[in-house]
């Protein structure tokens, strides 16, 4: 399979300008290892995910943009690509998973989507079968090259800001930002950065396929145990091949971990995070990543999004 290039990645960031906000880095929680944030909550739809979707959005040719675009996702994507869609004018469909959070849900609405409940396992057949039915163009959240170079530009700004950094840590779920990245700090920066992923326990697909060299997928009955819904996806063949040929490495994290550094980024960074957003933090902070004593500037944690019920959060961060 053909792997996305640097230069995908920069052509991506040239289409973004404009369209996203180039997040800040800034200082990690003072109680705890040194390490960056690359707070991607901040984006206007909450998650990293806007990145993605407007690459894709500003890729379709005219007649996709006429009929429009359909997707499938628990909600961060969703919503990046319904905000992306309703900006250019695209009619936009996504269908959720049932149990999907209802904040985010709301928000697919609110931007103008049509929104498809279906049960777990068949929000992917769902979403290919109205691309046929009426023509749609498919926008996966992570299955797709334009979705994967969108997400890298997360990796060339952090490069760009910091030209110390040497390890930048990434959430996994369906694989995309973390195959995005990877592309960018291998081939931009070669044998300078690493890039490592962060799994939860109980969705740890990623995790096993890489070790044993073959592409495992869990069931979603069994990933929907973990709090952290924006990973309960699996890897696809695509975000597979990209994450075994430039992954450094991946980590796994408790679901105790996670809820504990979703308190520690509101307490310590003043920064609102869903669990999915918290788990390269969690991975620090416990030191499943290792860091230089004094030297913040070497690793990133990127908070892929802030996309979480008020009640959770309250629970979270009592």
């Amino acid at each position: 399979m053909e792997l996305i290039t640097a230069d995908d990645v920069r052509a991506a960031q040239t289409r973004l300008q404009g369209q996203i906000v180039r997040t800040p880095l800034t200082v990690g929680p003072s109680d705890g290892p040194p390490f960056l944030l690359k707070p991607e909550s901040l984006q206007p739809t909450g998650a990293f995910k806007l990145r993605g979707a407007t690459n894709a959005v500003a890729l379709l040719d005219p007649a996709q943009r006429r009929t429009g675009v359909v997707t499938h996702s628990s909600g961060n994507h969703g919503q990046a690509l319904a905000y992306a869609a309703a900006r250019h004018g695209v009619p936009c469909t996504v269908v959720v998973p049932e149990g999907s959070p209802k904040v985010k849900v709301d928000r697919i609405r609110a931007f103008g989507a049509r929104v498809v409940t279906v049960p777990p396992d068949q929000r992917e057949t769902t979403a290919r079968g109205l691309q046929e039915s009426e023509m749609l163009a498919l926008v996966p959240p992570f299955d797709d090259p334009r979705v994967i170079a969108g997400q890298g530009t997360v990796g060339l700004e952090i490069l760009e800001q910091s030209p110390e950094v040497t390890t930048i840590v990434v959430p996994v779920g369906g694989g995309g930002l973390a195959s995005g990245v990877a592309t960018a700090a291998r081939t931009v920066r070669p044998h300078h950065v690493r890039v490592v992923g962060v799994e939860p326990e109980l969705a740890a697909d990623a995790a096993e396929s890489l070790r044993i060299g073959s592409l495992v997928t869990w069931t979603p009955e069994r990933t929907g145990r973990t709090m952290a819904d924006g990973v309960r996806v699996c890897l696809s063949e695509r975000t597979f091949a990209h994450l075994s040929a430039r992954l450094d490495d991946i980590v796994t994290v408790t679901e105790e971990e996670i809820a504990h550094a979703v308190a520690v980024l509101a307490h310590g960074s003043r920064l609102v995070t869903e669990p999915s957003g918290a788990l390269a933090a969690a991975a620090i902070l416990t030191g499943r990543v290792a860091t230089v004593p004094g030297r913040s500037e070497e690793t990133v944690a990127v908070v892929s999004g802030g996309n979480v019920d008020p009640e959770v959060f309250a629970r979270l961060v009592a």
